[in-house]
């Protein structure tokens, strides 16, 4: 008689740094912290808002918008060019923190990725071992991390995406078509 071994369920983590680009200027010079900060080029350009602060958006200046029309909508901003290279070497330390808790990483950009966790329940809860990963981010980066906790890579994605800024959503499993409909009203953690 063949014994039938049940599969644990699938835990996947979609981590998403909030404000990436934007993020990076800030760490790299503090004086940036708490102001209108667009990443892109300059607004007389025909490029478009690569990144914009949350002092930004709450104007509506958001991703992919031209940068004419977020000046207009923010003219207090501060427009900055980017650096690719410095987005990059920060990419790189935010996978390696990544890479320390599971194998299984799919990057989704420089600023995103997937962990599938099954398996790895040494770290104790699904929620503590966000909030260490979002921590150890902050600590050795100072980029800010908001985590979407689901059985599968589309609803992990969704949660992280609500939990913005720097927020924690876990959708129980089982519990992701109630999650689906009714959005943030399921269990959601702020740090």
């Amino acid at each position: 008689m063949t014994e039938i071994v049940k599969q644990p369920a699938r835990t996947i983590f979609h981590i998403d740094l909030d404000a990436f680009f934007v993020t990076v200027e800030q760490v790299l010079n503090p004086s940036l912290l708490n102001k209108p900060v667009i990443v892109g080029g300059r607004p007389e350009g025909r490029g478009v808002v690569a990144s914009a602060s949350y002092e930004c958006r709450k104007f509506g200046v958001h991703a992919a918008m031209p940068l004419a029309r977020a000046k207009q909508l923010c003219p207090q901003a501060i427009f900055l060019t980017g650096n690719y290279r410095k987005y990059s070497e920060f990419s790189h330390k935010f996978m390696d923190i990544l890479a320390d808790y599971t194998p299984c990483i799919e990057p989704g950009g420089l600023d995103e990725a997937y962990l599938d966790v099954t398996g790895c329940e040494n770290f104790g809860s699904w929620r503590n071992l966000a909030i260490k990963i979002k921590e150890r981010v902050k600590v050795q980066t100072g980029l800010i991390a908001s985590v979407g906790i689901a059985a599968n890579k589309v609803v992990a994605k969704i949660a992280s995406d609500l939990s913005k800024p720097d927020g924690l959503i876990e959708v129980l499993p089982g519990r992701e078509k109630d999650f689906l409909a009714l959005g943030s009203d399921t269990v959601r953690v702020r740090r």
